[in-house]
């Protein structure tokens, strides 16, 4: 194709441009870039994504089409969507493109990464002398250490509705392990609210962890293209540190809202949904995006994903929810009647789950302690119910001792969080898995019987 060929805009439906050109020769491949400008000459990003009979190419726009004038002219560059890697991008913002979104100059890097990536195929490389090490990583929030603890390399999603600490919990854990292991972060926010980036940032810039993360945005008031486009830059920029022998924390915020972008872009595009409503592309785009996040024999480094997961009206059988399900290592739900109780982190243990809470993994003293915590935990629903209907005197002395130690773990598996001060005025604890442990031990053996359980509420590690 030659790059010097212009075609002429025909059709603009809200994000969906047509784009005629003279003869078949000159239509772009898909995913290259079509550039085109509104009436005030501002730029227009379009993105091939598909081809229509009559030599016309079916885009999508980057950025806004308000004042897109009929028969415009638009050029194609021949190149999809590149953004620029490495050291350049640390401690900056940008959006899809690899523009600067932080009113400071283009980052200058002399590599360039194409956002998406061809298919990897099916060719599986074998190294049999190769034996799989897991390598435990303490994030200090003590629910999340005992019960679903992370492991380099691995993903874990955050499920919940609106409100329920999705992000906050999200912001604690890159303090957190930003600090601990001096690693690198690349921060996605995929369809958020500009108020949730610009919290980010400065809470980044006062605990220290900016000089070692990379940020991206695409956010709630952006055409969809930006919006999923976006986790691909994401996942660009991490794969772009994983190269240089490096372990990397990636945080996505919200990866609903990419599957959501994507039923847009489908709907938009004329595509049949599929009978739930969503497009029929769901499970291939969510894997789009999912298998690009492994560690690699060739880079070296890992990539360790942290995903928010928006879980429409609290329903988890939802099918967006379900399709991200299978991609996920640990499951956190964050439950709406823990919020009502105060007890934050708001995660079920009993709806969660954890692929990495194995005795090889974490050692059979933690894996032991933790099973005790969840059978206590599953004792005290089924007399929860109960004690509703006749009141804890009318429980069994054998009975009582374990309602009361479960509400007592309940409570100290809550914690105040470093993000969160000026919100609960108590100071941020960091708590190690250790001092987890032997708190939960203690509580199990019986040892703190005698305190009330209000002394276990919003707590670090137990003295």
């Amino acid at each position: 194709m030659n790059d010097n060929n212009t075609g002429r805009i025909v059709s603009v439906q809200g994000p969906v441009v047509d784009v005629k050109f003279s003869t078949a020769l000159e239509v772009p491949n898909i995913f290259t870039i079509i550039n085109a400008q509104n009436i005030d000459k501002e730029a227009v990003v379009l993105e091939v994504a598909e081809h229509l009979p009559g030599n016309i190419a079916r885009c999508i726009a980057i950025n806004s089409t308000i004042n897109i004038q009929r028969n415009a002219q638009a050029h194609p560059t021949g190149k999809a969507i590149q953004i620029p890697s490495g050291e350049a991008l640390f401690g900056r913002i940008i959006n899809i493109l690899g523009d600067p979104i932080d009113n400071k100059d283009k980052p200058q890097s002399p590599e360039k990464f194409g956002i998406r990536k061809k298919d990897m195929g099916s060719l599986i490389k074998v190294k049999s002398t190769v034996k799989k090490s897991f390598e435990v990583m303490e994030t200090g929030i003590k629910i999340v250490d005992l019960l679903f603890p992370v492991v380099k390399g691995s993903k874990t999603g955050i499920l919940g509705g609106a409100a329920l600490g999705k992000s906050i919990l999200t912001l604690e854990i890159i303090q957190h392990i930003v600090k601990k292991y001096q690693g690198s972060c690349v921060f996605v926010g995929v369809g958020e609210r500009i108020r949730e980036g610009n919290e980010l940032y400065y809470e980044l810039l006062k605990h220290d962890v900016l000089s070692k993360t990379m940020m991206v945005f695409g956010q709630m008031n952006e055409p969809p293209g930006a919006r999923f486009g976006v986790a691909m830059t994401g996942i660009t920029m991490a794969e772009s540190v994983q190269r240089k022998n490096q372990d990397v924390l990636l945080f996505v915020d919200n990866i609903f809202r990419f599957i959501q972008a994507g039923a847009e872009i489908s709907t938009l595009l004329g595509r049949v949904p599929s009978e739930t409503g969503y497009q029929p592309t769901l499970i291939s785009e969510a894997s789009d995006f999912h298998e690009r996040i492994r560690s690699s024999t060739d880079a070296g480094g890992s990539i360790t994903a942290f995903e928010a997961v928006y879980v429409p009206a609290d329903d988890l059988t939802d099918p967006a929810v379900v399709a991200i399900f299978s991609f996920l290592d640990s499951i956190l739900v964050l439950s709406r009647e823990r919020i009502q109780l105060g007890l934050y982190p708001a995660i079920d243990p009993l709806q969660s789950s954890c692929a990495n809470l194995d005795i090889d993994i974490v050692g059979r003293r933690h894996f032991e302690v933790a099973q005790e915590v969840i059978r206590i935990f599953q004792r005290y629903e089924e007399l929860r119910r109960i004690v509703l209907v006749v009141g804890v005197d009318e429980l069994s002395s054998a009975d009582r001792i374990i309602y009361e130690r479960a509400r007592k773990l309940q409570n100290f598996l809550t914690q105040p969080f470093f993000v969160a001060e000026a919100y609960t005025g108590k100071k941020g604890q960091y708590v190690t898995s250790e001092q987890t442990l032997t708190g939960c031990e203690r509580i199990i053996a019986g040892k703190f019987d005698s305190k009330p359980e209000g002394e276990f509420y919003l707590i670090g590690a137990l003295t």
